[in-house]
């Protein structure tokens, strides 16, 4: 344990910085869309929807944005436990690194939080703003369990595929982010669009607001590992050789070969 901690220590503050990064970022651009005395927010008048768009156009840029960085090459830009985990179950991530990784995007999304309401201060805080928490829809927790199942198996099974692909492994970046654009203009009003139990943990805790969390810490990774067991089984029926581990991330600093996180191999 303390072995890995020292040699991968780097890849870990990348996975924290990324989820950091776009929780900071989705927390800013709710309080600027959704606040009533934004200009923004008044300049794109009532619809929930329409203000919806520049939102998910944002927050699918900046997880392209992070699969491609530097950062995200190295460590794989998983920035979600239940990515982490389904390919721990693939065999691409050691024991001890997903357990890291988990503990990481935790604490990027609880810090990046805190900063994000020490940003914005008090209108963070408004009914319709709310901390950028997610909570079930109005037809309650059961939808939003389905909701966010099947957003998180189908963006699982999505990368899985891209990454397994030659010829689709340098999109994986740009599929991810338009997944999660469609996800925030269509499904955000069922589950609030989480996807992800660290992001949701973080908005939870700095607002006191533990609606639901159950949905939000079972859906996500259970979806996850259904795709990562979908996709062994549609690759065993097609050639039989998938479930071959693939070699292991975090990448080590002088390997610039790629691996088999989310981020696609870098160019050598």
């Amino acid at each position: 344990m303390l072995d890995t901690l020292k040699r991968h220590w780097p890849a870990y503050l990348m996975e924290a910085a990324g989820l950091a990064c776009f929780v900071i970022t989705a927390g800013l651009l709710t309080a600027a869309l959704e606040h009533p005395a934004s200009p923004l927010h008044r300049a794109m008048g009532d619809s929930k929807v329409w203000r919806r768009v520049p939102l998910a156009l944002a927050m699918g840029g900046v997880i392209a944005g992070l699969v491609y960085s530097p950062w995200g090459r190295r460590s794989g830009a998983h920035i979600n436990p239940a990515v982490t985990w389904a390919f721990f179950r693939l065999g691409r991530i050691a024991p001890w690194d997903a357990v890291f990784y988990t503990v990481a995007q935790f604490a990027g999304a609880i810090g990046a939080a805190y900063l994000a309401a020490a940003i914005v201060g008090p209108p963070f805080a408004h009914p319709m703003v709310r901390y950028g928490v997610t909570v079930p829809g109005p037809h309650g927790p059961a939808a939003a369990f389905a909701g966010e199942f099947a957003i998180s198996f189908v963006l699982m099974l999505a990368l899985l595929t891209a990454i397994g692909s030659p010829r689709l492994e340098h999109h994986a970046g740009w599929i991810a982010g338009a997944l999660i654009a469609v996800y925030l203009i269509v499904e955000a009003p069922l589950s609030g669009m989480s996807l992800n139990p660290a992001r949701t943990f973080g908005s939870a805790l700095v607002s006191r607001t533990w609606t639901a969390l159950w949905v939000y810490f079972t859906a996500p990774p259970l979806a996850a590992l259904a795709a990562a067991e979908a996709y062994l089984h549609l690759c065993r029926a097609r050639t039989g050789l998938c479930g071959q581990p693939g070699p292991h991330y975090p990448v080590p600093a002088n390997d610039r070969s790629g691996g088999a996180g989310i981020s696609p191999k870098a160019e050598p």
